[in-house]
């Protein structure tokens, strides 16, 4: 058999593989990211820790968006403590793209230390449990800035349709 027969079976056979694995996914994890990050919070902060963030039936039990854009569980204000950091953008600013226009593969780690493109990030202390099921090595997320905490990011996973904030570490 040709090199080249040999490559157009390989290529049909894996174009029937994954156009039969992509139909078996439910339309529920197909998820079009937010345009935008959440507005800054106005109004009185919700300082109250919340152990439900599942505001319709089917929906994650951790912060999320939602389909008309709005960020489920980022209502606590500028004073949370939860995000205080004594030294905010100690390891300087991230500034290689945000919002779907810079889409990203995670490409390696854990909540304590994570990377993409060369970028090192890290998970909130408090944000831990939000990211149980990400795919540290293939998950697509996006970043977007944090208006109300001072030297946070969101890290937003594509995927599951979950948010964590993150603090760069640099390159």
């Amino acid at each position: 058999m040709k090199l080249s027969q040999i490559f157009f079976v390989t290529l049909t056979m894996l174009s029937l593989t994954t156009s039969s694995l992509l139909a078996q996914l439910p339309a529920s994890n197909i998820r079009k990211p937010p345009a935008r990050g959440p507005a800054a919070f106005h109004g009185a902060p919700n300082n109250q820790p919340t152990s439900n963030y599942v505001d319709s039936p089917g929906h994650p039990n951790v912060p999320h968006v939602e389909v008309d854009g709005k960020w489920m569980g980022h209502g606590t204000g500028r004073r949370d403590q939860h995000y205080r950091l004594d030294h905010p953008f100690a390891h300087g600013h991230f500034t290689a793209g945000f919002g779907p226009a810079h889409v990203w593969r995670l490409a390696g780690g854990d909540p304590d230390r994570f990377w993409f493109g060369g970028f090192f990030f890290h998970v909130a202390p408090y944000d831990i449990a939000f990211c149980n099921g990400w795919f540290w090595s293939t998950d697509t997320i996006l970043i977007y800035d944090d208006p109300d905490h001072l030297g946070w990011y969101l890290a937003y996973n594509v995927r599951m349709g979950t948010y964590v904030h993150v603090e760069y570490l640099g390159q």
